[in-house]
């Protein structure tokens, strides 16, 4: 199977990062799919953002958790893109409602790390119900228990393991908690002896992150990843002859 382009935040080298224009820049550029990060706002809703703070990426400050949707929505997030001046943050719902018509791929990175958000798998699977979107979502997150909760509620749901440093034998894991992939770094894929193929033996799906060098994208692309997760969807989908 060749391998796949999810646009990391969306297009997010040329468009503000988890943004309506970044998802459609990468839908424009033809990426097979979209990585975003989900938080919860302070009245419940799915928000769109990485950090649990909005200072990085708008013109705010604070956390995510203590503000409600709306005001979160008065926010500039167009993280200093002159261009984009006045981009608001988008819920998981409305960038659901743009790729719906699309064969896009959603990777939903749940963000309970930082802040703890207390059944919010249970609103991501609903949510997900909602929408029709069923079979076209893989939720990844470092807190591996969030997604032991989600395969919970929904034995169906397509778990990866998100991670960042050196594993011994990753597929055993993903095994054991009985998950569809994995979600390395990048150079952690590319580096750990024996691991694609040993993901590859046993049924374990390879979606490496971070890959923004046309180096690790061309590595990880010899090597069978099924996915690269990449802030330039248009680089690696050249490297692929599209």
């Amino acid at each position: 199977m060749a391998t796949k382009v999810w646009a990391h935040r969306g297009a997010s080298a040329y468009a503000p990062e988890n943004t309506i224009p970044a998802f459609r820049m990468a839908m424009e550029m033809g990426a097979d799919g979209i990585e975003l990060d989900v938080q919860e706002s302070s009245d419940g809703k799915l928000m769109i953002l990485h950090d649990a703070r909005v200072d990085r990426t708008s013109n705010g400050s604070g956390r995510v958790a203590d503000m409600t949707c709306q005001e979160l929505k008065k926010l500039d997030f167009s993280y200093g893109m002159a261009e984009y001046k006045d981009t608001r943050i988008p819920t998981l719902k409305e960038v659901y409602g743009l790729i719906k018509k699309s064969r896009m791929i959603v990777n939903v990175e749940v963000k309970c790390d930082e802040v703890i958000y207390p059944g919010i798998w249970d609103k991501l699977i609903r949510l997900e119900r909602e929408m029709g979107m069923h079979g076209r979502v893989i939720y990844s997150s470092f807190n591996h228990y969030v997604l032991q909760k989600i395969r919970d509620i929904d034995p169906d749901a397509r778990i990866g393991l998100l991670y960042d440093n050196a594993m011994v034998d990753p597929w055993v894991y993903a095994g054991y908690l009985n998950a569809n992939a994995i979600h390395p770094h990048c150079k952690a894929a590319l580096l750990c002896p024996g691991l694609m193929e040993g993901c590859r033996e046993n049924g374990i799906d390879v979606n490496a992150w971070a890959a923004d060098t046309q180096q690790d994208m061309t590595a990880l692309i010899e090597k069978g990843a099924n996915a690269i997760i990449t802030n330039s969807p248009d680089v690696a989908l050249v490297l692929l002859g599209r």
